[in-house]
């Protein structure tokens, strides 16, 4: 099977299907991935400002990256499960959409950052716990840090605005009436997911 037909069958499944089916599941997915990536780049931020000695200075940078950071992976789940569930009620259009693949690149570069932090000022954490402020190395990492997430979070919003377009093209008009949906009457499902992006 090659990567098209994949993506294909991703967006035929039960679960794509479902959701493009419905007027609410999709929003709702939406609602959840923003708030969840938005307790993410929190946690982050202040953990980052702590490293370069602009905030919480007077506490220990271990035990409030610590308390942090479960934030962290709990919420960059959710938005991981929410992402790839709206990604697969269009799963060609995003994965050709330039700023979709933008944003998994500085993922990737997150991770990879995340790791050189803890290979370099990491492993020295004991020795400056209580500084204010990690060393260089830390503080460079913190800084491309901070860089790496707000261009993820560019990149996500701009997914939404040049993906529409296509969505409109590949999907047959939908048939919902928006006096219907205000009435609370039944309406056939839209076509298609709304135009904002994983």
């Amino acid at each position: 099977m090659d990567f098209s037909a994949f993506l294909k069958s991703l967006e035929d499944s039960g679960l794509a299907n479902s959701l493009r089916g419905s007027l609410y599941y999709f929003p709702f997915l939406e609602s959840v991935h923003v708030m969840a990536l938005g307790v993410v780049f929190g946690t982050i931020l202040v953990v980052d400002l702590r490293a370069l000695g602009i905030a919480s200075t007077h506490r220990p940078f271990t035990r409030m990256s610590t308390e942090l950071l479960r934030l962290t992976w709990g919420a960059f789940a959710v938005s991981a499960i929410t992402g790839s569930m709206m990604f697969v009620t269009n799963a060609r259009v995003y994965a050709h959409n330039t700023s979709f693949r933008v944003k998994m690149v500085l993922l990737a570069l997150a991770g990879i950052n995340m790791a050189v932090f803890h290979l370099t000022a990491g492993r020295s954490v004991a020795t400056w716990d209580k500084a204010p402020m990690a060393p260089k190395a830390g503080r460079v990492t913190a800084g491309v840090s901070l860089a790496l997430w707000l261009g993820i979070i560019l990149a996500g919003r701009v997914i939404g605005f040049t993906t529409t377009g296509a969505q409109a093209k590949e999907a047959p008009v939908s048939t919902v009436n928006f006096d219907d949906f205000l009435n609370n009457t039944p309406a056939s499902a839209p076509a298609s997911a709304p135009g904002h992006g994983p």
